[in-house]
């Protein structure tokens, strides 16, 4: 005969699983969403990256003792210090151009972006074989000076791990006025649909649920500081050294202004001087 007191746990025991189950699914449901908005990481801003949390927290309908406790957000997360320095005197030239520069890169060669930041030097390797219309694009526009006193305007800190650069603007918005097309996208480092800590790949306006903005690369980058999960819609044209992932890193670190994984670096991330050159 079953006691009162092994009942209570029983039951104790089955509500904690279904808490458990619900909570699972959110989780589930939740890393969906990121998946799909990840899957628009794009010129255009877009929404905030929706948090892992989202939804797992909220109460069973027979559990409402404990809902003011577990439902209660957290306070806004403390602003970390500014790890980086003040930018260099100078303002972002406005340029814009009709047409994609004609191509000049030596495709067998592999060049090197340097990114003078406010946060400390990011050097880029970037193969010409690889990617040449992109490598191609970023040496003519370091060297008109396009990218010079810009800031890295977007940190994403969930789900996906990655500083986007590259818009004079600093919106999300800008670009050069031309376009450029999608390379590279069966690169072997891109499998599993995840791009690994290390890469730099452009921005786009691609929507993969209407299949719509194929080849609309501008200026804006990313630049991958942990492995992310991204299908292969995004040109992979760098990777970056050791010094410069410690950089990345250091800025990652001092986290995003929304608290909730995707806004604007709360490090003063400015692109002082952009170079590129032939290694």
């Amino acid at each position: 005969m079953v006691t009162q007191e092994q009942r209570r746990r029983q039951l104790a025991r089955e509500k904690f699983l279904r808490q458990q189950q619900r909570r699972t699914s959110a989780r589930r449901k939740a890393r969906a969403r990121n998946a799909v908005i990840a899957s628009v990481l794009g010129v255009v801003v877009v929404g905030s990256v929706v948090s892992y949390a989202t939804g797992v927290f909220k109460q069973d309908d027979d559990d409402k003792s404990n809902a003011a406790a577990e439902a209660t957000p957290s306070a806004s997360p403390s602003k970390a210090p500014d790890p980086c320095d003040k930018a260099a005197a100078g303002k972002v030239k406005k340029l814009s151009y009709k047409k994609e520069p004609a191509l000049t890169v030596d495709e067998s060669a592999d060049y090197m972006m340097k990114l003078q930041t406010t946060c400390g030097t990011i050097d880029i390797d970037m193969p010409a074989s690889k990617a040449p219309h992109t490598v191609n694009s970023f040496n003519f526009l370091a060297g008109k000076g396009y990218l010079d006193h810009t800031k890295c305007h977007r940190l994403t800190t969930n789900g996906i791990y990655v500083l986007q650069c590259g818009d004079p603007q600093g919106t999300g918005m800008g670009g050069p006025g031309y376009t450029i097309p999608d390379e590279n996208l069966k690169d072997k480092r891109l499998k599993g649909g995840v791009y690994p800590a290390g890469t730099v790949a452009m921005a786009n306006q691609y929507n993969a649920q209407t299949k719509e903005g194929r080849d609309t690369g501008g200026s804006q980058f990313f630049l991958v500081y942990q492995d992310s999960q991204l299908p292969a819609n995004y040109t992979p044209f760098g990777t970056i050294s050791d010094a410069g992932m410690k950089v990345l890193k250091k800025i990652a670190g001092a986290g995003e202004s929304t608290g909730q994984g995707d806004g604007t670096p709360n490090a003063t991330v400015v692109i002082d001087k952009a170079t590129v050159t032939k290694s």
